[in-house]
């Protein structure tokens, strides 16, 4: 493959993933519970699967987002009383973030009614495809998150 191939290639493989990525936002968001963002459900569905608190900085972090992008979706999630927010006790200057029951029962209200469309489109592409493409994508994931998130 010649270098020109290999950028073709490349440029091919970022404008699917964009492209991917912006259907996907799109149908997803159509499907999730009325007044749920995607970013409120990915927030509570990392929360409901660590299962421990975690600061808005570290949230931010993991999102790839400013902390005032974060700050705003945490304020949001807590006025909706899906998450609790609380100081930290041993440095005044940081907050501690958890899920509340009623954010766990949203998550799963949310992951029900997006299972259909993740399911539709798993089974239209076919399992084998997907299971075969996911350790590549994954790679992807790892190699770009070596980049610093914003601060």
């Amino acid at each position: 493959m010649t270098e020109r191939d290999e950028k073709a290639m490349a440029i091919s493989l970022f404008s699917e993933i964009l492209v991917v990525d912006q259907l996907a936002r799109q149908r997803l968001s159509k499907a999730l519970p009325s007044g749920m963002e995607i970013s409120h459900f990915a927030v509570l569905n990392h929360l409901a699967h660590v299962r421990t608190e975690r600061t808005p900085a570290q949230l931010a972090r993991i999102f790839h987002v400013t902390r005032g992008a974060m700050s705003n979706t945490l304020s949001r999630l807590e006025v909706a009383g899906h998450i609790h927010i609380r100081p930290d006790w041993d440095d005044a200057r940081r907050k501690w973030v958890a899920i509340s029951p009623a954010g766990l029962a949203a998550r799963d209200a949310a992951l029900a009614s997006l299972m259909p469309v993740i399911e539709e489109v798993v089974r239209a592409v076919g399992p084998e495809k997907v299971r075969a493409v996911l350790p590549v994508l994954r790679e992807i994931r790892l190699r770009l998150d070596q980049v610093e998130a914003p601060a």
